[in-house]
């Protein structure tokens, strides 16, 4: 006898790393708990955009081998990430006659100004990847959060576009498809680590969500319930270990030990020798100059990270401050540095809550893949648990088809 159940799939394409999540979702509650996790490093990417098909299509099987072995279970379909200075954010309004006095606004009036809201707002050679509507008026009254079921004759709407270029968007997508697993959704992954880590007040109350992956820095700004802002600045974590390689003159691997293991966001008072176990060799570093190395490109990374609030119009003005996520959130003395760096409250992000099977799944890291399966459970179906052995992809099905208007375009 077959057992049904309600399962959602989140994969994070990293440039460095890909990572997996399957949770289950309870059929009463609708509550998640992770029951796969996977991860595989990657290559053929740069700065968040594929170069080269084979390597992330080669980590997407593998990451998602684990997790499917992990799970018992087999997926054909899941919510995707995607990141890259390519990632555009937009203003945009417009207006449209909704008939007469008395008409009530439906979902398919609100589809259609959103068309209208867009319309060369965004160009050819982009695709929207959300449009976010922050307020409506409808004759005349303003600040209305959801216009369903009011009357009026004219509805006019303040909208936020996020856009991705068409060109990455397939190369993600044929990357996707090569490891036999088809995109339900496209989510920019600092939007998708902001779900797993963000609270309902510190969205309203207007805050930061920094993602800082291995070569990238997604920056995520949300006010008044609301994504207002979104960017991707190419600089991650790798350039701190290459830093670090070169300035201290050793190999890239040694280099990544030592920032896990000794570096520091804030400059150590005293200066002093820390050692480093290495294919049997017994290395020494000191102290101050790792600091210097990594205080200098902190600096740059955190002025770009702060031009992107200016350019928001939010640069010390976040209430609730910024939330770290992504591998380079484990570096020692991060939120402290970006206190005093953003002048803002600061604080590394964890997605707790979600039971599990994997001891790291609470690291920063991991924020984007569980924001990806939360999304992904939106929309989650059910699906039939399989007990014989693996015959290939398939069994997780999803109703809700395409991922958008640009993936049925590809499709041919």
């Amino acid at each position: 006898m077959q057992e049904t159940s309600r399962y959602a799939v989140g994969i994070d394409i990293g440039t460095t790393t890909v990572r997996c999540v399957v949770g289950h979702i309870d059929a009463t509650t609708g509550a998640p708990t992770i029951v796969g996790v996977g991860s595989a490093a990657n290559s053929g990417m740069r700065k968040g955009n594929v170069v080269n098909l084979a390597g992330p299509a080669q980590a997407i099987d593998d990451a998602l081998g684990e997790a499917e072995r992990m799970s018992g279970y087999q997926v054909d379909m899941a919510t995707i990430s995607i990141n890259g200075a390519h990632i555009l954010s937009t203003h945009a309004d417009g207006m449209i006659a909704v008939g007469a006095a008395d008409h009530e606004i439906n979902q398919d009036d609100l589809l259609r100004i959103e068309e209208v809201a867009t319309l060369g707002k965004v160009p050819a050679n982009r695709e929207i990847l959300d449009v976010v509507p922050h307020v409506y008026k409808l004759d005349g009254q303003d600040n209305i959060k959801d216009p369903i079921g009011m009357t009026g004759t004219r509805l006019e709407v303040d909208a936020h576009v996020v856009s991705a270029l068409v060109p990455h968007l397939v190369n993600l997508q044929k990357a996707t498809e090569t490891a036999k697993v088809e995109p339900k959704s496209i989510i920019v992954a600092s939007v998708a680590a902001a779900r797993a880590v963000l609270t309902e007040s510190q969205i309203e109350n207007g805050v930061a969500l920094i993602d800082i992956g291995g070569a990238t820095t997604g920056v995520a700004i949300y006010e008044e319930g609301d994504l207002q802002y979104a960017a991707v600045i190419p600089v991650g974590g790798i350039n701190i270990t290459n830093d670090l390689a070169i300035g201290l003159k050793t190999d890239p691997e040694i280099a990544e030990k030592l920032k896990l293991e000794h570096a520091n966001a804030i400059a150590r008072s005293d200066a002093s020798g820390v050692s480093l176990k290495h294919d049997g060799n017994i290395l020494t570093f000191q102290t101050d100059e790792i600091d210097e190395i990594v205080e200098a490109r902190l600096e740059e990374m955190f002025d770009a990270i702060n031009n992107e609030l200016k350019k928001a119009g939010r640069a010390s003005k976040l209430p609730s401050g910024v939330v770290l996520t992504g591998g380079t959130a484990n570096l020692k003395g991060i939120a402290e540095y970006a206190k005093q760096s953003l002048g803002l409250a600061a604080r590394v992000g964890k997605s707790s809550g979600y039971g599990g099977v994997a001891d790291d799944i609470e690291k920063p890291q991991f924020a984007t893949v569980i924001g990806l399966m939360l999304m992904d459970s939106d929309t989650a179906s059910v699906v039939d648990k399989r007990t014989s052995k693996k015959s290939g992809k398939g069994a997780l099905k999803s109703g809700a088809g395409a991922i958008g208007r640009f993936m049925d375009r590809f499709k041919s």
